[in-house]
Parts: C-alpha cells; structure tokens; sequence
C-alpha cells in the first residue's frame, strides 16, 4: 500500500498504518530482472541445491566473490541524516558527500565458510580476471594452499559462481582435478546474489566498517581491509551460513 498526496495525509496514513493498524513499513528490494527462461533454470536448479545440501553439508561449503572496494566513504542515503533546524546552519563538510568521478579502487577476492576463513587475495591494479588468471592467481595460488587449514580431512565443496572465468571450461576441468566436490556451472542458478554468501551478507558488513571513513590511500585501504577481515565475527558468518536453505 502507498500513500501519496501532501506530507498531512502522508502523516495521517501513516498513523494509521502503525498506531491503529500496527502494522510495518518495509522497504522495497532490488532484485535482478529475470527472463522466463531464467526464471525456470533458477527454480529448478535451486531445488536441487536444496536436495544436495542439507543443514549439516552446508557446513562444508567453501563459498568464494570477488569485490571491488574504493577509498571513498560509503554514503547510506537512508541512514546518513543530520538534524538542524535549517540546512544552512550544517557546515558544508557534514552535509555533503563528495564523490571522484574516478575513485581510486582495489579488487578483493574472499573465502567463507562455517570453520573459517582465508586470507584475501589482492588483485593488482589492471589486471583483469581471466580463467588463466583465475585458475593460476587466486585457485592454485591462494585457494588450495590455505583450505586445508580450514578443512584438514580434505571434505569440502567450491563454491564458484556465474562469472566468465569461474564458467569457463578449463577452470572446470582444473576445479574437478583439484577439488573433492564443487557446484558445476550448469548447477549453479542465475542471477543469484542471494545466494551468496559474501553478495548477499559478508561485502555489505565488511564495506560498512572500511568505507565508514575516507582513505587518503589504497595503502590505507589495503590495511584496512586486512584488519576488519580479520576481526570478521565468525558467529556472523555462521548465522548466515544457516539461513542460506532458506533463501
């Protein structure tokens, strides 16, 4: 239900709505925009995820993203509010957000799972993330070297998702002689930011503390990110990782 017209009514609506009425106001989400076609893949695809994982394999699950991060500060429209009596009585600073056209930024590459995480990886500037890249970067360099900590009895499954390099066929072929289990691209649903764990949880909580505040550097950035993905609350995680049937 909307309400439209003056503020008066609007107020008035509202009153109703939460005072007599009790109910909530909730806000509408984003969602991306999917073709029948899709709509069809993602359902049946989605259910066989649900037949494949129960609540205790979901455990096992290595989920992976990759993130750009800028050094300016994350503007919440919605939250970011100052109170004053009249606009002009703010200082310039406090009520504007300035934003670069072409602020610096840094791509980030993260692991999560219900025992733990691994360090990020750092994507240099300019690189673009090929399957060559993928498979020798991020796969073989950062991933394999560090999942046994996670993992020792080597029973865990890759959780890759839709992006050109991790669909590629040769990143496949790598993944099948590498991994003890991962979800195939043919398995995995589209469009499903929902459906990832860092898309849909760890990035928003991880930028709301990093981009609290503007870097004067992607030094500063870098350390930052390190810092608060290492203070990364784990009960969090785990949180996450248990509604993640339910989505």
């Amino acid at each position: 239900m909307q309400a439209t017209g003056s503020g008066t009514v609007r107020r008035s609506m509202r009153r109703i709505l939460e005072i007599n009425l009790g109910l909530k106001a909730y806000k509408k989400r984003k969602l991306h925009r999917l073709s029948l076609k899709q709509m069809d893949a993602r359902h049946r695809r989605s259910k066989s995820l649900l037949k494949r994982h129960d609540d205790e394999s979901v455990k096992k699950i290595i989920f992976s993203d990759e993130k750009l991060f800028v050094v300016e500060a994350k503007l919440n429209a919605q939250n970011d509010r100052i109170y004053s009596l009249a606009i002009e009585d703010i200082p310039e600073n406090l009520r504007t957000a300035q934003r670069f056209q072409k602020s610096a930024s840094m791509m980030i590459w993260g692991v999560i799972s219900h025992n733990g995480k691994i360090p990020l990886k750092f994507v240099d500037k300019g690189i673009k993330i090929t399957a060559r890249y993928y498979q020798d970067e991020i796969l073989r360099s950062t991933l394999k070297p560090n999942v046994d900590s996670l993992y020792p009895n080597g029973q865990w499954t890759f959780q890759p998702h839709s992006a050109p390099a991790h669909k590629a066929k040769t990143t496949q072929a790598w993944l099948r002689l590498n991994c003890p289990d991962f979800t195939f691209s043919e398995e995995w649903p589209p469009s499903p930011p929902d459906l990832n764990l860092l898309d849909f949880c760890i990035w928003g909580t991880l930028e709301s503390v990093v981009n609290a505040k503007p870097h004067r550097s992607i030094d500063s950035l870098k350390r930052k990110l390190i810092q608060e993905w290492d203070r990364l609350d784990m009960d969090l995680v785990r949180a996450a990782i248990h509604s993640w049937r339910r989505r």
